[in-house]
This record gives C-alpha cells, sequence and structure tokens, in this order.
C-alpha cells in the first residue's frame, strides 16, 4: 500500500507544495554552491563548500523521491519544468557577488538556520516519508551550520571582513525572508489557477494535516530571535526592527514562493538544463535503480 493512499486532492495538494519547495530550496541553493569549487580561499574550505553542496543534492534527491511517489518523474521536476513552477526562495537562486566569500558565508549561515528550524518542525510531521528522512538530513545541516558560523566569526575578527558581511547581510537578509513565504500552487494536468487554493489556504492546510508542526509565520519569527541576536554579536545590522516585527516591505518584491524569480534565476535554470537540452533527451538517465 503506497503511503499516498487515502489522500484526497486537498491533502495531496498541501504535501506536493510543501514538498515542492523543501526540494526546490536544496536543489537550487546546490547549483549556486558549485560556483565556488575552486574559488573558495582555503583548499579546506574548497572541500568543505562542494561536501556540503553535495549534501544539498542529495537531500534534494530526498524530497523529489517523496514527489516521485505522487506520480511525477525526474523529468517533470527539473529538466523539462516550467521554470516558473519552482518554488524555490529568491535567497537560493541569487548570485554571488563576484569573488566575495562573506557573501557565500552569510547566505549559507542565514539558510542553514531556517533549515535547522524548518527540519524540527518536519521530525513530528504525520507523512511518514517526510519524518523518516529527517534524521539524515538533519545530521548533516548541523555540519553546514557549524561551518558557516565558524567562517561568520573568523570574518568578523577584522574591520575590512565585518565590512564584507555587512554589505552581504544588507543585500541577503531580504531575501531570506522569502524563506518563511507560503508557496503558491502549481497548475497541473489542465488545472486554472482559479481552481486551486491560495498559497494561504496551502499553509493552512500542510499545518492542519500535521505535514509540518509549525506555521511558517512561526518560525520566521523564531528564525529572527536567533539570527539577528548572533549578527549582533559581532557588530553587523540587520533591518529587523527593534519590535521583532517581519512586516512586508522588508521583503523583495520578487518572492520565489509565488513564481516570481530574479532574472538570475532564469539563467541559472539555462545553465543546469544545457547539457540535457544539447544532448537531446527526452528522459533522465540513471546509473543504477532507486533503493527500495
Amino acid at each position: 500500500m503506497s503511503a499516498t493512499d487515502g489522500l484526497n486532492a486537498d491533502q495531496r495538494l498541501a504535501l506536493e507544495s510543501l514538498l515542492r519547495s523543501l526540494a526546490d530550496d536544496e536543489y537550487v541553493l546546490a547549483e549556486r554552491y558549485i560556483e565556488w569549487q575552486v574559488y573558495a580561499p582555503t583548499l579546506e574550505s574548497d572541500l568543505a563548500l562542494s561536501n556540503i553542496a553535495q549534501d544539498e543534492v542529495g537531500h534534494a534527491r530526498l524530497w523529489y523521491d517523496l514527489l516521485m511517489d505522487l506520480g511525477y518523474d525526474e523529468t517533470d521536476l527539473l529538466w523539462e519544468r516550467d521554470p516558473e513552477t519552482f518554488r524555490h526562495a529568491t535567497l537560493a537562486e541569487l548570485p554571488f557577488a563576484e569573488g566575495d566569500w562573506a557573501d557565500a558565508v552569510v547566505r549559507s549561515y542565514l539558510y542553514d538556520v531556517a533549515e535547522d528550524l524548518r527540519l524540527e518542525a518536519l521530525e513530528d510531521s504525520t507523512y511518514p516519508g517526510i519524518a523518516d528522512r529527517v534524521g539524515k538530513i538533519r545530521s548533516e545541516e548541523d555540519y553546514h551550520l557549524e561551518h558557516a558560523q565558524n567562517w561568520l566569526e573568523r570574518l568578523a575578527e577584522g574591520e575590512e571582513g565585518r565590512e564584507r558581511l555587512q554589505t552581504a547581510v544588507d543585500r541577503l537578509f531580504p531575501h531570506a525572508l522569502t524563506l518563511f513565504e507560503p508557496a503558491s500552487p502549481v497548475a497541473i494536468d489542465g488545472d486554472e489557477p482559479d481552481d486551486l487554493p491560495s498559497a494561504a489556504e496551502l499553509e493552512e492546510a500542510i499545518v492542519a494535516e500535521g505535514y509540518r508542526t509549525e506555521t511558517l509565520a512561526e518560525l520566521g519569527e523564531r528564525w529572527a530571535e536567533r539570527v539577528v541576536p548572533y549578527l549582533e554579536s559581532l557588530d553587523l545590522v540587520t533591518p529587523i526592527p527593534e519590535d521583532g516585527e517581519i512586516t512586508d516591505d522588508l521583503l523583495p518584491e520578487e518572492r520565489g514562493r509565488d513564481g516570481r524569480h530574479t532574472d538570475a534565476w532564469f539563467d541559472l535554470y539555462d545553465d543546469f538544463t544545457h547539457t540535457y537540452r544539447e544532448l537531446g533527451r527526452t528522459e533522465a538517465t540513471t546509473i543504477m535503480e532507486k533503493p527500495e
């Protein structure tokens, strides 16, 4: 019996929305991390970020596999998918500030804290496939967060490094807030957008069904309570006001979760699908069967 048996249309759509956000965040962020290979400031950091990118691809695969249980295949989820249907946060897609390691470090920290909180809210998911994967992912994400914090503290020791970190915080922080935006549904199999629930309705269903045990708004508040004091301890300033309220005017125009992306995303999509298109493929190739 499949884990998806017995799901009604609304439950399936809520589950699918959650999985798309999880998988797309990890995959697109990994694509960006790959750009740092051989360019990181030390051999150790080069190897570390390469390993982190590999981990993120693996995590994306775990979430995409659950979408495959819902009837999709790899071409649907990556290679032949309309780029506007990706539901990753814009933090994942932004190009790095050229040659600026601080940008990579700040991005990793902002994302990894959010990921830590998100995984915590998935540990007791009512959907077995999600709960079963959290332990493996979280053990690797702990290392990612430790790596980011070590570099943050190292760079913040010097005036130039701290200035670079501040520039990165100013640029990336608004996009990190998009991690806590609800994802709009993806129209599939002839569905008209008017027939689909809103992003807010999907988010409500995700929590009501127990697929995630906290709302995105709650996760965003906890993220700010953790991130802001830490960055301030490094003499860095964030745009969060003293009352800690996260309002819409703090976020960028493009939020990713609603299908609106920066121009950089479409360039990145063309890059990672280039080989597939150039070789004229119509299906994904594999070197081994999916494990049971």
